[in-house]
């Protein structure tokens, strides 16, 4: 009889767990490095999840974090941050400015020798930084001015050579200085360039100014180099003193000329160029393009190009990249912290393709070049991947996130920010850096499989229309 009451005692309870039975809730699994794919011995973290569509960000030697915010409405268009609690999150997000937002390509955001230094699509500011204080002092003084209407391709990202030269990039707004004048019905005809290219009298290039003078017209500053479409990734290099970009390449060369570029070569071609820059040196827009495949610049379409006539009397890149993956900024790897190799190398973010069409979008990575010798290698790395959050991108709103700044911090960790939310990165090596090496490096090589970030097979790959 016990033994009877035993068992009907436990069925009750069975029968009891079976009738208030609630579905079984699965903790969600913690995201590994933010979502981000590194080599092995890095890792990443979250500083901020989601302050807002953002540009480039600048951190402080005390790790204090300054974003520039892509608004164009009221007059706080930088967030400050700050991590009060050491766990490497930013606790403190405060937004000022107190300067008009005038568009959303508002970009640059740079410390430099005391100053923080930031822009608005027409306006090149400053302000002093206080050691103690996270909000710049002060009103922010207005250093350069851009005379002309807000346009297309209108960022204005700064360099400083430290000798008191401050480089300002003002690209042009067309693709390849089509003249409008000259368009036709006919949907296999080439579309023509003004020749000469007026935009290249004011624009299409990189002036220098004065970083300490303020109210500067585009007028008292210096046109450094021309020949320049759109320069949103710029850098000084203090190994050599030199003044470095990756420029947008242009677009639409099978739309412009269909009879000379296949479907396929709109989409390969042309490169997004690594240059190094000297004064005076013309890099041939809207005049040419570079074909890394050909190692040449070559003449565009607009100017009677056909995909084999070779441009001469222009520079050429220091090394082509893929096309049309938007590289929208550069940093050169100054600190300790990652491996060696890693040193004096430059740190590209690609913001990814809009119009790889008809193919599948690329990008959407951050890629290391190693330098030997003052110069780089003729190759570049995956070194952060993750962002897209898919393995297809079939239009850029497929990504979950776009890499668009980079800044290093005091420790040698670097900074990546996201354009479409606003997350924020700190990227950092604990490992034992002598052991770092060829296996690390073959497992984010075999990355480059992937849809957005290989080269399309013509023949083999599905075209993509949406």
């Amino acid at each position: 009889m016990r033994l009877k009451n035993i068992f009907l005692f436990i069925s009750l309870l069975l029968l009891a767990s079976c009738q208030d039975k609630k579905p079984l809730v699965v903790a969600k699994k913690a995201e590994v490095n933010g979502g981000l794919f590194l080599p092995d011995g890095f890792s990443a973290l979250v500083v901020a999840d989601s302050v807002g569509s953002c540009r480039h960000l600048a951190v402080n030697n005390n790790g204090d974090i300054y974003v520039k915010l892509r608004v164009d409405t009221g007059t706080s268009g930088n967030l400050a941050l700050r991590d009060t609690t050491n766990d490497g999150k930013a606790d403190i997000l405060q937004r000022f400015g107190d300067y008009p937002n005038d568009g959303i390509f508002a970009t640059e955001m740079r410390i430099h020798k005391g100053y923080l230094y930031f822009s608005s699509e027409k306006v090149v500011y400053r302000q002093k930084l206080s050691p103690d204080k996270l909000i710049p002092e002060g009103k922010p003084e207005v250093i350069v001015v851009d005379p002309y209407p807000i346009r297309w391709h209108n960022s204005k990202s700064l360099a400083f050579d430290n000798l008191g030269g401050m480089y300002v990039t003002f690209s042009a707004p067309t693709n390849a200085c089509e003249d409008e004048r000259f368009a036709s019905n006919d949907p296999n005809a080439i579309v023509k360039g003004e020749y000469p290219c007026s935009q290249l009298d004011i624009l299409g290039g990189i002036w220098r100014f004065d970083e300490n003078k303020l109210n500067q017209p585009l007028a008292e500053g210096k046109r450094f180099a021309t020949g320049i479409r759109s320069v949103v990734a710029i850098s000084w290099n203090e190994e050599d003193n030199s003044l470095y970009a990756v420029q947008h390449g242009r677009d639409y060369l099978n739309s412009h000329a269909p009879q000379y570029f296949s479907p396929w070569q709109n989409a390969v071609l042309p490169a997004e160029e690594f240059i190094k820059i000297k004064e005076g040196d013309n890099y041939g827009w809207p005049y040419t393009y570079y074909d890394p495949f050909k190692h040449k610049k070559m003449v565009a379409p607009e100017y009677g190009g056909n995909g084999k006539k070779e441009a001469k009397g222009y520079v050429n890149p220091i090394l082509g990249l893929p096309a049309h993956w938007a590289p929208n900024d550069l940093l050169f790897y100054k600190g300790n912290q990652f491996p060696a190799r890693y040193k004096k190398g430059a740190f590209i973010a690609f913001h990814g393709s809009i119009n790889r069409a008809p193919y599948y979008q690329g990008g959407y990575i951050v890629a290391f070049v190693p330098f030997e010798n003052g110069k780089p290698v003729d190759q570049w790395e995956v070194f952060a991947d993750g962002f897209a959050g898919v393995d297809i991108i079939v239009n850029m709103k497929d990504a979950k996130y776009r890499p668009m700044g980079l800044s290093e911090g005091p420790d040698g960790s670097l900074y990546v920010s996201d354009s479409k939310k606003g997350k924020i990165w700190r990227i950092l090596f604990k490992a034992d850096p002598t052991k770092f090496g060829v296996a690390q490096l073959a497992a984010m090589e075999k990355r480059k499989s992937r849809s957005y970030i290989r080269i399309p097979n013509e023949k083999t790959d599905k075209v993509v229309l949406r």
